[in-house]
Order: C-alpha cells, then sequence, then structure tokens
C-alpha cells in the first residue's frame, strides 16, 4: 500500500525534515563510535565510524542539494534544479565507496597481524544505539521516499539501510570475539561491511544516472499514462510519449491524435481536460500535449505506445 499523493509544499517539507533528521542522527553515532573505537580498537567498529564521518558528510549535502533542488524554475532554468538532487547523490556515491576501499586495506592489514580489542562491553552498547537511531531513521525517510519520490533521501535511506546490516555485523564481530578470542573475525566483519558499502555506492549510481540520463519513467507508469488519455471517448489515439524525472518532477510529453474536424477551441478544450487527469494522477507533474488531426503521416510516429514492457529493459 502507497502512501497519498502529496503536494509540492508537502513534499518539500517531508524532504527538508528528512534531511534534518540524517544530518541529527549521523553526528550523534559519528561521536558515540569515535568514544567507542578510542576504547575497543576495532577495526569492524572503525569501519563503522568512518561511515558515520561520511554519512554526516552525505547528509550535509543532502540537505544543501535538496534545498537547491526545491528552488522553483528560473530564466537560464526553465526545467527546475530538480537534477541538483541526483548531483548530491553522485557524490554520495563517491563518498561511499572511497570509504569501502579505504576500509578493505586497514582490514587485510588487521588480518596479516591481528590485533586484540578492547571494552567490548562499550562497543556493543554503541552498536545498539547505533541500530535503534538508524533504524527509526529509516522508517521515516521511506515514508518520506514514498510520498516525494526524492532522489536524495531514497539514495542516503539506501545508506542508512545498510548501515543496520553493518551494525549488526559488528556487534556479531565483538560478541564473538568475546567469546572465542579469535582477533581475525573483526577484519573478516569489516571487509564485509565494506562490500556492501559498495554494493551501495554502485546502487546509488545507477539510479542517480538513470536520471541525468532521462531515463523513462517506469512502464507501469507509461501504461498507466496511455489507459489514463484513451479514458477519454474524444481521444483518437497517442503516440510519441516521453517521459523522464528531476527531483520529484515528473515530465510527460505526448502527441494526441484527435477529430480532424474539431475547431481549435474544441481541440485545446479537450487536451486541457487530458492534462488535468494525468496531473491529478500524477501530481506536480509537467504535463505537454501536442494536437494533431486523427491519421496524419507524422514523422516522429514512434512505437512507444507498443511493446512498452520490452522497452523497459533497454539501457
Amino acid at each position: 500500500m502507497t502512501d497519498r499523493p502529496v503536494s509540492t509544499e508537502e513534499a518539500e517539507r517531508l524532504r527538508r525534515q528528512a534531511s534534518q533528521a540524517a544530518v541529527a542522527v549521523s553526528v550523534t553515532l559519528a561521536a558515540a563510535k569515535l568514544a567507542a573505537w578510542l576504547l575497543t580498537g576495532s577495526v569492524a567498529l572503525l569501519s563503522s565510524l568512518m561511515d558515520s564521518v561520511l554519512d554526516v558528510a552525505a547528509a550535509m549535502l543532502t540537505m544543501v542539494t535538496v534545498r537547491h533542488a526545491m528552488r522553483p524554475p528560473d530564466k537560464g532554468h526553465r526545467y527546475g534544479h530538480g537534477k541538483f538532487e541526483s548531483l548530491g547523490a553522485l557524490a554520495q556515491m563517491a563518498f561511499i565507496a572511497g570509504s569501502g576501499l579505504i576500509i578493505i586495506f586497514q582490514s587485510i592489514e588487521r588480518l596479516i597481524t591481528p590485533r586484540p580489542i578492547t571494552a567490548t562491553e562499550v562497543g556493543l552498547a554503541v552498536m545498539i544505539l547505533s541500530i535503534t537511531l538508524t533504524f527509526g531513521l529509516v522508517i521515516f525517510q521511506r515514508h518520506v521516499v514514498r510520498r516525494t519520490r526524492s532522489v536524495g533521501i531514497d539514495a542516503i535511506s539506501l545508506n542508512y539501510r545498510g548501515d543496520l546490516l553493518m551494525n549488526l555485523s559488528v556487534i556479531a564481530a565483538l560478541a564473538i570475539y568475546a567469546w572465542s578470542g579469535e582477533a581475525r573475525v573483526d577484519p573478516i566483519a569489516a571487509i564485509a561491511i565494506a562490500g556492501y558499502m559498495l554494493w551501495n555506492a554502485a546502487s546509488i549510481g545507477r539510479e542517480s544516472l538513470d536520471v541525468l540520463m532521462d531515463r523513462e519513467l517506469p512502464v507501469e507508469d507509461r501504461e498507466r499514462i496511455v489507459s489514463l488519455v484513451m479514458a477519454d471517448g474524444r481521444a483518437l489515439g497517442v503516440h510519441d510519449l516521453r517521459t523522464r524525472s528531476a527531483g520529484i518532477t515528473r515530465f510527460i510529453e505526448l502527441h494526441l491524435e484527435l477529430d480532424g474536424n474539431l475547431t481549435l477551441d474544441q481541440a485545446h478544450a479537450i487536451a486541457d481536460d487530458i492534462e488535468i487527469a494525468l496531473k491529478h494522477a500524477f501530481p506536480g507533474a509537467e504535463v505537454s500535449l501536442h494536437q494533431e488531426p486523427e491519421g496524419l503521416d507524422d514523422e516522429r510516429l514512434d512505437s512507444r505506445i507498443q511493446g512498452l514492457r520490452s522497452e523497459d529493459g533497454d539501457g
């Protein structure tokens, strides 16, 4: 079940709150993990600390990019500033990937030369705190993403969902060490965490590039657009459907085939009704309809209406 659509103003408020909450949680956890790492010397905990430090940078970056992306269109940016959010997500990807590589190198050194871990109970307490705060933040972020379709919030939420698994792995490493005294489990856990961070980075990068490269909306959305247009009995055909997104704004362009005997006023009224229906179904969308007589030999006619599902896998 999805949350109800929201207005542009409410979407901006939710995105702002989500980015501020991420900053507050990441700063709190970074401070707590720093203290715990200094006491324990655990490389797995160090990897979690580095991830939290990057979370602080990523959360602050998200707060800045979301604020910039919410700026309305201006003379130089008629389509708005929504893609700025995806640029920020790409920067997050670079932060996460760099951190993962550093952790892998440090962990290999610890595998070669194991070191003891101290004050494991402190590390366990901090990681339990981390899981509690992160879980609450992820729930709120997922709510915001469902309501706003924010790429930036979704990117940082993906990172925090990975943090939950990382925190569990750190707890497991500390508990196993406390029980068995095997020091190598610590760097092994850190390498697993780093691998997950790199996987997260790749996922964020793919999603951000899809937006920056104007990838079509999901096939289900495109099929819904066609159905909504053709639900108006006065619409005789649709072709050259083009869609994309930037930030929370979706752009829909299509050619609408109408009876060639209609007056300009009549054709305009039909197009207005269909545009209203599309904007109701896709709140905040920018809709552009080109009206033309049915059966016109349009050189731009393409197959975007037929075979939508086969197109969805295209790169």
